[in-house]
């Protein structure tokens, strides 16, 4: 019997493994968009995503302060910031599903389901370019520490989908366009071609999951005739613990949708 979208979403939630995790995830988006293609959409269905995503056994996940600041300057510091940004993209697959399965009372359009499964694929995508990296590098994921509050957008914005386009794709991954030029500057220094190819692939690709945030944001506010520009100031406020921090990449963000009126406001504590 053919699972629904929901339910290949949780399916992925709940798979530990970050290998065996994005190749599912691949798998998943890959069979939603054959059904698409062909005029025959999977159903959406219903299914419980977990409060938590299944999480290997390592890396250790830590608190914030206590994760071993970076220094880029050597190899291991560029190791672990290659660590880093797996991480990061192993938290996003599980965003982007979580999304798919998360909001099922909220009455959305198939393309809404189209960009976050498609965004899914990408995450898992740019983990798998990652962990290439790190084991061109000798080392692996999972053998170094990590961030253990990557969840917690998830947990504060559970009940809240226009709370979640605006904290995850609108704040957190509008960050890696303001940072991810000078990571890719990091490596192009140290002669590594294979980590400066996957960098540049992951901040081409990222640019359109902040656009989907954005477009589904203002599609939501614009379907409940609320200005978008109030009310996205108001939930982060609300969700994110923290003022954004310049300086901000103007032209990607503008092309993702972000105008300046969206974040530069929030650069100051509330």
């Amino acid at each position: 019997m053919t699972q629904s979208l929901r339910e290949m979403a949780v399916a992925v939630l709940t798979m530990a493994d970050g290998r065996a995790k994005t190749a599912l995830s691949r798998q998943h988006a890959a069979t939603w968009f054959v059904a698409r293609k062909a005029g025959t959409p999977l159903a959406l269905g219903h299914a419980s995503p977990p409060d938590r995503p299944a999480r290997p056994d390592r890396p250790e996940l830590l608190d914030p302060r206590d994760v071993p600041r970076r220094r880029p300057g050597s190899q291991q510091g560029r190791i672990a910031l290659l660590h880093a940004i797996a991480h990061i993209e192993l938290n996003a697959v599980d965003l982007n599903w979580d999304m798919v399965a998360r909001f099922p009372d909220i009455d959305m359009p198939l393309g809404f389901y189209d960009d976050w499964v498609k965004a899914a694929d990408e995450e898992s995508k740019h983990f798998n370019l990652m962990c290439d990296c790190l084991e061109a590098l000798g080392s692996h994921y999972g053998a170094m520490p990590a961030h253990a509050g990557m969840w917690r957008a998830a947990e504060d914005t559970a009940d809240d989908i226009l709370g979640r386009l605006a904290v995850v794709p609108m704040v957190l991954e509008a960050r890696g366009l303001d940072v991810t030029p000078g990571m890719i500057e990091i490596f192009q220094r140290a002669g590594d071609e294979r980590a400066v190819e996957a960098l540049q692939i992951i901040y081409a690709e990222e640019l359109g999951h902040v656009a989907y945030g954005s477009k589904w944001f203002n599609f939501l506010c614009g379907r409940e005739g609320h200005d978008p520009q109030p009310v996205f100031l108001d939930l982060v406020r609300r969700y994110f613990h923290s003022p954004l921090r310049p300086p901000f990449n103007e032209e990607k963000r503008a092309q993702a949708g972000l105008p300046p009126d969206f974040y530069w406001p929030l650069t100051e504590p509330a």
